[in-house]
């Protein structure tokens, strides 16, 4: 079956994890995708991960991640041969993604207005903090500094807690899906019309998206959020809870769940207790409830009350870690994690995560390893037209 983006040609100059993470969704869906680093020191997420050994040949595991499927070509960006190579480059891409900061593609002659009279129907896609207007277009943002703003941090942990970092870089992460989701859709028109387009990804806007809930609940009901730590604020009994062996998170959200698991845990008198009977009391007392529930799971085990309660039609699932997860029976039916052999750079076998979706047709994955630095330069510049003599000239121009 054909991939989805078969055919497609992404130009990834991108850095770290927003940009690389939205091109690496792009190879999952078959795009060929050629990541343009600079000369010697690469992706610096080449440089990042627990693994110093890996951190020192350039093939750290952040940059494993989200590179797989790619190709990579070293380009000096800031010289005159280098550039020339881009515009080559350009004249056959449908995409170019890059994360630089507001202004600098268009300081080094690279900008939109300029790559779009190369090629007139490119998808340029260009990620950044705070997005390419407002007063803070040129401030320097990591993820970090994006969950801090968006208000996630202010609502995440508890009273004493809060305000406190999702355990991922989460706001990397949406802006990377963000900007492979603009991009696909630019695609669906450039092969109706063969219009190109300019996206313009906001880290801070697109993590303030994914907020619906809490953010309408302010902008519509007045209502400000607060943490609330594992609880639900629209709904209780929902969060997480402590059995007789583990923690639990469930979400009897609906009348019929919380009645189903009062009588599972040997608590039916609950449904009839005023303070109980329906949604609105329920998330009055929530804390009461929750003692109440608790000494009922004390019976059993989380794993236990996992099966009993998904019978039951009550959403409930163990607090696992990531080992545990990855190793779950759940998991490994899905075929989430693409396996390579050997991998050049790294020395050992690794595993990758795919996409969070499968296809009827192609499902995605991507048929190669992260690359290592400048893996592919001279074949490309031969693809592009470059004699051996001119690539060697490249090479002590250090331009390449």
């Amino acid at each position: 079956m054909t991939a989805a983006l078969s055919g497609i040609r992404v130009l990834d100059l991108t850095n770290v994890l927003a940009g690389p993470f939205c091109a690496y969704q792009l190879a999952l869906l078959g795009a060929e995708v050629i990541k343009v680093e600079v000369p010697e020191s690469g992706d610096l997420a080449r440089q990042l991960g627990a693994d110093p050994a890996l951190n020192k040949a350039k093939m750290g595991a952040s940059f494993l991640a989200q590179n797989g499927g790619k190709k990579s070509l070293t380009l000096n960006l800031k010289s005159e041969a280098g550039k020339e190579v881009l515009f080559r480059l350009v004249r056959t891409a449908d995409v170019l993604v890059e994360n630089f900061r507001p202004g600098v593609m268009d300081r080094l002659g690279l900008g939109y207005e300029v790559l779009k009279e190369i090629n007139p129907k490119l998808v340029y896609c260009a990620i950044s903090g705070f997005g390419q207007q407002g007063p803070m277009r040129h401030a320097p943002a990591y993820d970090q500094i994006v969950q801090g703003m968006s208000g996630v941090m202010s609502i995440t942990g508890d009273d004493e807690s809060a305000p406190l970092r999702v355990g991922y870089p989460v706001a990397d992460t949406i802006g990377g899906i963000t900007a492979a989701f603009a991009v696909s859709s630019a695609l669906v028109r450039q092969a109706k019309t063969g219009e190109g387009e300019f996206i313009d990804v906001s880290m801070l806007d697109s993590t303030i998206v994914t907020m619906g809930w809490v953010v309408s609940n302010y902008l519509i009901a007045g209502k400000e959020p607060v943490p609330m730590g594992n609880e639900n604020f629209t709904a209780a009994p929902s969060g997480t809870f402590r059995t007789g062996s583990g923690l639990l998170n469930i979400a009897a959200n609906k009348q019929e769940q919380f009645e189903a698991l009062v009588v599972a845990i040997g608590r039916s008198e609950l449904a009839s207790d005023e303070r109980f009977a329906e949604r609105e009391a329920r998330k009055r007392n929530r804390k009461v409830l929750k003692v109440e529930i608790e000494a009922g799971l004390a019976a059993k085990s989380a794993e236990e009350w996992e099966t009993i309660l998904a019978k039951l039609g009550v959403p409930a699932g163990r607090v696992l870690s990531v080992p545990q997860v990855l190793d779950h029976p759940q998991v490994r039916s899905r075929d989430l994690l693409a396996k390579f052999d050997d991998v050049p750079g790294v020395g050992r076998d690794i595993s990758l995560v795919r996409a969070g979706f499968k296809m009827a047709g192609a499902n995605p994955d991507v048929a190669t390893p992260p690359p290592v630095l400048g893996e592919h330069t001279d074949a490309l510049l031969a693809e592009l037209g470059y004699t051996a003599a001119e690539v060697a000239q490249l090479h002590e121009q250090k331009a390449i």
